[in-house]
């Protein structure tokens, strides 16, 4: 039921996908805007914020279909849904949305992970940053090194990380991390942006979060140097593991 999933406050993610001619547009020309849920009318209608994009309200069209992606308590959910009308409520922009299809949980495995102990920093993005971030221009300054806080990654891939710490972080938030990998002869910083998907305290552990986050418009090359480390770690691990039989 969507009322035990969806809550006031989470994050969604909205995706324009149709031209005014109604044709799909290409991948490369999806638009995504980030906002948050207002209130749950009903089980399928929903009150939605609407997005604001460089200070300006988007006005997202009646009648219009979008494909939604909500950030809960229990992971990533998405579904399709209809704008049936549009207002204003105590100086807040308001739109009614009502599901076109069942709402469905996503999994993001696209890449593989490779189970290790890195030491990571970390901080949430303002309001001002994000929008950077979304647009692909967030750049760290290295002044902000007293503010980030300190973790341990327990798993990592080209498309994510989960690290663990003593803070919670806000799911559906935009966090920079950085964290060195060892490349050859030597140790190579990365800078990285990532949007929260979960944040959990371990049951064993009181006091300590397990933080799952999936990079956010992430520089190619970089990518692909974490995951070439990623396979040459796992090779070098099987190796190590077969000469001890």
């Amino acid at each position: 039921m969507l009322s035990d999933i969806i809550e006031a406050g989470q994050v969604v993610e909205i995706e324009a996908v149709r031209e005014e001619n109604g044709d799909r547009r290409g991948e490369e020309s999806r638009k995504f805007y980030r906002t948050k849920v207002f209130d749950v009318l009903s089980e399928d209608q929903l009150e939605i914020m609407m997005p604001i994009e460089k200070g300006k309200v988007i006005l997202l069209p009646v009648d219009e279909q979008f494909n939604m992606c909500f950030y809960t308590a229990k992971g990533l959910y998405q579904c399709y849904a209809r704008i049936l009308d549009r207002y204003k409520s105590n100086n807040v922009y308001i739109v009614v949305a009502e599901l076109a299809s069942s709402l469905k949980k996503r999994q993001r495995r696209e890449f593989y992970r490779l189970d290790c102990a890195l030491d990571v920093k970390f901080r949430q993005l303002d309001q001002a940053e994000e929008e950077a971030a979304e647009s692909g221009f967030f750049k760290p300054n290295p002044l902000d090194a007293p503010l980030l806080k300190d973790g341990v990654v327990a798993d990592i891939s080209g498309g994510g990380m989960r690290f663990l710490s003593q803070y919670r972080c806000e799911v559906g938030a935009l966090i920079y991390c950085t964290y060195k990998l060892m490349m050859k002869t030597e140790e190579k910083p990365y800078h990285l942006v990532g949007r929260v998907l979960r944040s959990q305290e371990l049951e064993k552990r009181p006091g300590t979060y397990e933080n799952r986050i999936q990079y956010v418009n992430m520089d190619v090359d970089a990518r692909e140097e974490i995951i070439k480390y990623i396979f040459e770690e796992e090779r070098r691990q099987r190796h190590k593991a077969s000469n001890r039989k």
